[in-house]
């Protein structure tokens, strides 16, 4: 069997990345051939396949990152064509590809999610953005492409959306979660790290630690769970922020105006979460569009309960008042709600086994071999 995978670049945080190692990496072991086309795949470890360099030159200055996708998704097309492969997915929206794994989720439908925040003039710079035209044609014509004949979906969230936008027919939709590591991640970490990650920030050790994990924070919600917090009736209740952003300091900025201050911790990036899972007693992403985010199966998998939005796939895991709860990412004042009542689950053993209890069925290597299975079967 011979496969190719067609990511433009490595991204070191993308559930993408894991599956590319594990499953084609298994599926290398067995014998198949798997290539990877891509324009750049530095920084990753190898998974005994082939690497294709597709970088053609694009311009900066006038075409942006529309012509940088473009030339891209040209280069890719003239590989697929003429490499023989018997399966090809893709990462990008490339039309003629065999399987689509939409990752990102649906472009258009996180325009439509994002419109609600912007105002008048910002809607119509969006509506006529260069790039975001040239995606929503690839878009189209990439699930309109007869050659396509799976489309990976990482949330039924996701599943639903390409349905509606697009047509896709069900039976071409398969629903595999990007997965977690439930061993690294799991609710003893609160017993090796909550005193002490406490104590280093000058956390009392009874106060409700809420914590938000991401970068982009626009997207995510974070302007939201400031403004929600300020709301709080449980003024002892802590936000930590992990995350690096462009708009960091205008959000350090916001959360003083706010009077959060004291309340609000700012992080900036970390190499490893885990002591603030550790030391959190729940997980907030007020997130406008997000398919399925690897922080909220982490905080799951380590027995945090989640708040999130209606326009997060990870909501088909939170169950209302069990494990949390789902609001509409713009609500203010249903997300400060939430927030409260999220602070009086703190240190709650049936909420934290609950959050547990649906990342255990999502482990990396069982996600993996759904993964498999789909390549068997299209294989055949």
């Amino acid at each position: 069997m011979k496969i190719a995978i067609i990511r433009q670049r490595y991204n070191p945080f993308g559930g993408a990345e894991r599956f590319v190692e594990r499953a084609l990496g298994a599926l290398a072991g067995e014998g198949a051939e798997v290539t990877l086309i891509t324009r750049n795949w530095d920084g990753a470890p190898r998974a005994g396949f082939r690497q294709i360099t597709c970088d053609p030159a694009y311009s900066r200055l006038f075409g942006g990152r529309a012509a940088r996708d473009r030339s891209f998704a040209a280069a890719a097309q003239a590989e697929m064509a003429k490499g023989g492969f018997d399966i090809t997915q893709s990462h990008e929206r490339i039309p003629g590809c065999m399987i689509f794994r939409a990752g990102d989720g649906v472009h258009a439908a996180w325009l439509d999610h994002r419109a609600r925040i912007l105002g008048p003039l910002q809607r119509l710079t969006q509506r006529w953005s260069p790039y975001h035209r040239y995606v929503l044609g690839a878009e189209k014509a990439m699930f309109g492409d007869p050659a396509l004949q799976a489309v990976i979906c990482n949330s039924q969230m996701v599943a639903d959306e390409v349905e509606r936008y697009y047509g896709v027919s069900r039976d071409k939709l398969q629903v595999i979660y990007n997965g977690v590591d439930t061993e690294a991640f799991h609710p003893g970490l609160a017993d090796k790290h909550r005193l002490a990650t406490r104590s280093a920030a000058g956390i009392p050790n009874d106060a409700p630690v809420l914590l938000y994990v991401g970068s982009g924070f626009e997207r995510k919600g974070v302007p939201q769970l400031l403004w929600a917090a300020a709301r709080m009736k449980r003024d002892d209740a802590c936000i930590v922020i992990v995350g690096a952003d462009r708009k960091l300091s205008a959000m350090r900025k916001l959360s003083g105006q706010l009077g959060l201050s004291t309340r609000v911790l700012f992080t900036g990036p970390l190499k490893d979460v885990r002591p603030w899972y550790g030391a959190a007693d729940g997980f907030v992403l007020p997130t406008l569009y997000d398919p399925c985010p690897n922080a909220a199966l982490e905080a799951l998998a380590s027995g945090l309960p989640v708040v999130t939005s209606t326009t997060c796939g990870a909501q088909e895991w939170v169950r209302s008042g069990e494990n949390g709860w789902v609001v509409d990412a713009v609500d203010i004042d249903g997300l400060a709600g939430r927030l409260d009542a999220m602070a009086g689950l703190a240190g709650s053993p049936s909420a934290r086994a609950a959050a547990r209890a649906v990342a255990e069925p999502l482990t990396l290597p069982a996600m993996a071999d759904r993964l498999l299975a789909l390549y068997r079967t299209l294989s055949r």
